[in-house]
C-alpha cells in the first residue's frame, strides 16, 4: 500500500530534479572508491517516515555493499517525476535500476522497449507486456491477510471484522477477501464487510478512511484491516482509538503509531524482495517474475516475528492466538492451505 501512496506535487519540477539528483553514497569516499555495480533505487513518493520505502532504501544500501558498489536513490513527488526520475536514471546507464510500485507500470514499460539493454527490477507489481530486460516481484499480499484475518477471527467478540480499503479492485481486494475467509476460518460464522476509499484521491485521504472505519463500527464490526495506504491508516488507527475498536496495519509494524488499538501488520519485506532482485539480475537471470509470500519469507505478520514482544501489537499479549495463526502459517508454507488470490479471480 504504501508505496502506491501518490503525493500532491510539493514542489516545483526544478526541486524534484534537485532532490532526485541528491545522493548521500556519492558524498562517501568508500562509494567512490567501489569497483562494483552501480545501483539506481526510484521510489513513488518521498521515503519519509514511509516505512515500506524505507525497507527499500536498506535493500538497496545492502546490495551495494555486498557487490561492493554504488547506489542512489531518487524520490518521486507525482506521476510527472516518476517519469523524470526514471529517464534520468536511464541515462546514467547503472548496472540496475530498481522501481517500487504499480505506478511505473507504464513508464518502465516504455523505458524498457527504448532501452534493451537496460536492467530493470519492478518491485510490487510487473508490465502488462513481458520484456526480456525486466525482473520483476510481486507479493502476495492474500497470505498475511488472511492470517491476519485469522487473528481477528480468534479475538473477535461480535464476529463481525471489516476492512477499509482504498479501491476496489482485484489488485486491492487482496486485503479484504481473504482477511474475512481467514477470520470464519479460524471462528465459523465470523462475517467480513469491506468498504472502499475511492475518490480523487484515495491513497492520502485519513479524514476518508476514519469516517469509513466509524461506520463499520456503528454496524458492530470490532476488528478493522486498514488496507487505506500510510497515511489512511492513521485515520483508520484514530478511529480506532475513538470507537474502542480495534485495527489491523500494512508493509510495515504500524503498532507504535496507535498502542493498544492495533492488533497485528500484514508485513511486506521490500529489503528482501530487493536483494534477491538484484542479485539474480547481476548474476545473469533477467525478465522473469517472482512470487514472494509466506514461504519466501517476503510476506510475515509483525506477530509471527522474533521481535513480535516489543513490537507493540495487541496480538503480541495473546500467544494462545499466536499459536493458532503459527498452524495456519505453517499450512500455507507446506502447501495443506491455499489462499486464494483476488486478483486472478
Amino acid at each position: 500500500m504504501s508505496p502506491r501512496t501518490f503525493l500532491r506535487a510539493v514542489m516545483a519540477v526544478s526541486a524534484v530534479t534537485l532532490l532526485a539528483a541528491c545522493n548521500a553514497s556519492a558524498k562517501d569516499p568508500a562509494a567512490q572508491n567501489a569497483a562494483g555495480p552501480a545501483l539506481v533505487l526510484i521510489t513513488p513518493s518521498p521515503v519519509g517516515v514511509n516505512d515500506f520505502l524505507k525497507l527499500a532504501v536498506q535493500g538497496i544500501e545492502d546490495s551495494a555493499k555486498k557487490h561492493n558498489g554504488t547506489q542512489k536513490v531518487y524520490q518521486s513527488t507525482d506521476p510527472a517525476s516518476i517519469q523524470q526520475n526514471l529517464a534520468a536514471a536511464v541515462r546514467e546507464k547503472p548496472a540496475v535500476i530498481v522501481a517500487v510500485g504499480f505506478n511505473f507500470a507504464d513508464a518502465i514499460a516504455a523505458e524498457a522497449e527504448r532501452n534493451p539493454e537496460q536492467k530493470f527490477l519492478f518491485v510490487d507489481s510487473c508490465t502488462t507486456k513481458p520484456f526480456p530486460n525486466v525482473t520483476c516481484a510481486v507479493f502476495r499480499e492474500h497470505e498475511g491477510s488472511y492470517l491476519a484475518g485469522a487473528e481477528a477471527g480468534l479475538l473477535s467478540k461480535s464476529g463481525k471484522v471489516g476492512a477499509v480499503v482504498v479501491l476496489d479492485t482485484p489488485q486491492f481486494r487482496r486485503y479484504s477477501i481473504p482477511f474475512g475467509q481467514g477470520a470464519e476460518k479460524a471462528k465459523p460464522g465470523t462475517t467480513l464487510a469491506p468498504l472502499f476509499i475511492g475518490g480523487a484521491n484515495p491513497f492520502n485521504d485519513p479524514a476518508r478512511a476514519k469516517a469509513l472505519a466509524g461506520t463499520l463500527a456503528a454496524q458492530g464490526v470490532d476488528h478493522v484491516m486498514g488496507a487505506a495506504s500510510a497515511a489512511g491508516n492513521l485515520g483508520v488507527f484514530e478511529a480506532a482509538k475513538q470507537g474502542g475498536f480495534f485495527a489491523f496495519g500494512v508493509d510495515a509494524n504500524q503498532c507504535p503509531a496507535s498502542p493498544g488499538q492495533v492488533v497485528d501488520n500484514v508485513i511486506k519485506r521490500t529489503n528482501v524482495v530487493v536483494g534477491d532482485g538484484v542479485d539474480a539480475i547481476l548474476g545473469g537471470k533477467t525478465g522473469e517474475t517472482k512470487s514472494y509470500g509466506v514461504k519466501e519469507k517476503g510476506i510475515s505478520l509483525t506477530g509471527l516475528e522474533p521481535d513480535a514482544a516489543t513490537s507493540q501489537c495487541v496480538v503480541a499479549s495473546h500467544p494462545d492466538v499466536l499459536a493458532k495463526v503459527g498452524e495456519l502459517r505453517d499450512q500455507i508454507v507446506s502447501g495443506a492451505i491455499v489462499v486464494d488470490d483476488p486478483a486472478k479471480s
